[in-house]
């Protein structure tokens, strides 16, 4: 409305009224005008660190693509990344990206976005009906009497055999006599899960092949409570029996847990122990343990090892060291290192293309891998000749040139980062040289976290710590099982038969994965 269509009332009172009431919606403008404004930094903020991503993860993708489709020079194939690498690499652009997704709706509010529930949808018709009928008992006094049928409850539940699914259809018909007063039905029968889905032969299945996300762990904890199964001391046995190697690789890992009625996130860790001899020629089981704490302190690893005094082949983290055995001393474990750590952090210069020593570093370190692969399986002393003909000369070469290198270079760049971390390890990094039982890296341990890294979005169901240690367990013996290249789902079901018709704990070595039996 313009200034002359304006009607301003004669009386001064009237007037004064309006002139507040207008300064007062000014007011409100103004606030809201400044809420926007701080709403738009904090978007402005959140875009520039989702930026900041997509950069990061776009030089990933380079990586990947310049160690797969580059020239030779740009490949270095001889240090081309392994398998393994890939996927920790793919695993790292998923996380990214599901990071970036999150702060994008959290920024816009999605999360303050309360959906309604989706209807639930019967099943696909294609799927196999297997229909129950569960009929009710004849009431007293009405054994004479002509039943007649006039309705039923029907539910469905998707029910699965190996490779194949089916839905269970029960029916429970309502009978009325007549001649009597009354409605019968038979009484629904128990399940597991209440008005769940899932049947008993289903949760399983989900169990095995690590699914969780069908079946909230605090609930699988509770299912093995009721049932008085308990398999907490066969992964206690796994671990016993891992402590009894000469070798023994360890990592850690984060889990976030949903921290019981907070409906809040919080950061736990899946301490991870391998056995695996093999690799020298040992007659060992492989063993992989999973352990779920809500500490990454160096007292869990103190805990979970304590007693044992062998080679512990480990990363960086500083945490291990206090397990170390001290010079002449007798008791303690031998820290090995991992060369494959070491090349990572110079493998990241070199493909990002700014720095030459770097580049050169992971050149000279190829042949280490290759010497590897030939003396896989070989006993400890043929490994040890090997290297010492082949590896011992290149180690020596490159903690000279890092040593040469590193007063010359600016004590905050990323290459003399490198250096350091290499030359603070040297002891654990030459290990490898003398003993043949060492490897020249922890990738073992490595493959046996991201099975677990992979469905570890998952945890947050957990609940509860206890529903941590749950899913830990059930890793544990079906990770082992795997090693073992034993079926999980059937020597799982044979053991949980066993330990449920009274298996006795001193005979539990029969129960594990390596002498399993059909």
């Amino acid at each position: 409305m313009s200034a002359p269509e304006l009607a301003l009332p004669d009386d001064v009172d009237a007037l004064k009224a309006m002139v507040i009431a207008m300064a007062e919606k000014a007011a409100g403008l103004e606030e809201r005008n400044a809420d926007l404004e701080a709403h738009n930094t904090h978007l402005e903020l959140v875009n520039k660190s989702a930026e900041e991503r997509i950069a990061r993860l776009t030089a990933i993708v380079k990586m990947l693509e310049r160690s797969r489709f580059g020239s030779r020079s740009e490949r270095l194939r001889t240090g081309a990344l392994s398998e393994e690498q890939y996927a920790l690499v793919f695993d790292e652009i998923e996380t990214g990206v599901a990071a970036i997704e999150a702060q994008m709706e959290k920024a816009a509010g999605g999360s303050k976005v309360k959906r309604a529930p989706r209807p639930r949808k019967g099943f696909a018709a294609h799927l196999e009906r297997v229909e129950v009928v569960i009929e009710p008992e004849t009431p007293a006094g009405c054994e004479a009497l002509e039943k007649i049928l006039i309705g039923e409850d029907v539910s469905e539940r998707l029910d699965v055999t190996p490779a194949k699914f089916r839905v269970i259809v029960t029916r429970r018909p309502k009978y009325a006599y007549k001649g009597w007063d009354g409605v019968i039905q038979a009484a629904a029968p128990a399940r597991i899960i209440e008005s769940g889905i899932p049947t008993e032969a289903l949760l399983a299945q989900i169990a095995v092949s690590k699914y969780a996300d069908g079946l909230p762990l605090y609930r699988q904890e509770a299912i093995y409570a009721r049932d008085q199964v308990e398999i907490e001391p066969l992964t206690d046995y796994a671990l016993a029996r891992i402590k009894q190697g000469e070798r023994v690789f360890a990592d850690e890992t984060t889990l976030p847990t949903l921290a019981p009625g907070s409906g809040k996130a919080k950061t736990a860790y899946l301490w991870t122990y391998v056995r695996d001899d093999r690799p020298f020629g040992g007659s060992g089981p492989p063993i992989v343990v999973y352990r779920f704490e809500d500490s990454r302190a160096g007292e869990c690893v103190a805990r979970h090892l304590d007693g044992y005094c062998g080679i512990l082949q480990v990363d960086g983290y500083a945490a291990y060291n206090r397990l170390a055995k001290p010079d002449r001393a007798n008791d303690g474990v031998t820290l090995a290192g991992c060369w494959s750590h070491v090349r990572r952090k110079f493998y990241e210069l070199h493909v990002a293309g700014s720095s030459v020593i770097a580049s050169q570093t992971v050149a000279q370190m190829a042949p280490l891998w290759a010497t590897e692969e030939a003396v896989r399986g070989h006993d400890p002393a043929a490994r040890v000749t090997a290297r010492q003909e082949k590896s011992a000369a290149i180690v020596a070469a490159l903690f000279a040139r890092w040593e040469k290198e590193l007063p010359r270079l600016s004590g905050k760049s990323k290459p003399a980062e490198a250096i350091r971390y290499a030359l603070g390890r040297r002891a654990a990094l030459e290990r490898f040289l003398a003993d043949g039982r060492i490897e020249l890296d922890s990738n073992t341990v490595e493959r046996a976290i991201r099975p677990q890294t992979i469905t570890r979005k998952n945890s947050l169901f957990a609940g509860s710590d206890g529903g941590g240690r749950t899913w830990a367990t059930i890793a544990t013996l079906l990770a082992t099982a795997k090693m073992n290249n034993i079926d999980p789902h059937a020597w799982l079901t044979q053991t949980l038969e066993r330990i449920a018709n009274g298996w006795p704990n001193s005979d539990i070595e029969a129960l594990m994965p390596w002498n399993y039996q059909r």
